[in-house]
């Protein structure tokens, strides 16, 4: 009576299958839209979803409030527009993130980056410019070279070694 087990008890396993994502920094939650690796895609791309690139991009991306990631076999010619934008792999273009943008230490980029935070991870590649205030855009004024004259130069040297 005390011994018998019940039929519809199922044996428990101390472990549970882990399932691996095919990016790692893939965002979690919410539905995800993948372009693999052998898909080359020219044109423009917009959703209301997370994008992984695994593939090759030529055009522009706005994702709008989303997460783009760029898997380290993307390669990407595009301006990307997205909340978070991750880079493992090459982007050529212009990036805004409304919240960040993160180019990991395998990340190539080449353009300029908009967003409150920017993270460059040690080995990650960059070229361009950083804007972490696009709130304040004033326009940057080239310093100019200040022209000595003879006399202006000679006060200007003497001054430093008198004060001994």
């Amino acid at each position: 009576m005390f011994d018998k087990k019940r039929q519809d008890e199922t044996p428990k396993n101390d472990y549970a299958p882990v399932r691996e994502p095919s990016t790692p920094s893939a965002p979690a939650s919410g539905r995800q839209a993948l372009i693999g690796s052998t898909i080359n895609i020219k044109g423009d791309i917009s959703g209301d979803e997370n994008l992984v690139i695994d593939g090759k991009v030529e055009g522009s991306i706005e994702m709008g409030t989303k997460e783009v990631t760029i898997g380290r076999s993307g390669r990407v010619s595009a301006n990307v527009q997205a909340n978070v934008i991750r880079i493992e792999g090459e982007v050529q273009g212009d990036i805004s993130g409304n919240e960040k943008v993160i180019i990991s230490k395998t990340g190539n980029v080449q353009g300029n980056i908009i967003a409150p935070r920017v993270t460059l991870e040690d080995g990650a590649k960059f070229k361009g410019s950083i804007d972490m205030d696009p709130a304040v855009s004033t326009p940057v004024t080239p310093i100019k070279p200040m022209n000595l004259t003879g006399s202006q130069k000679n006060e200007s040297t003497d001054s430093g070694s008198k004060g001994n």
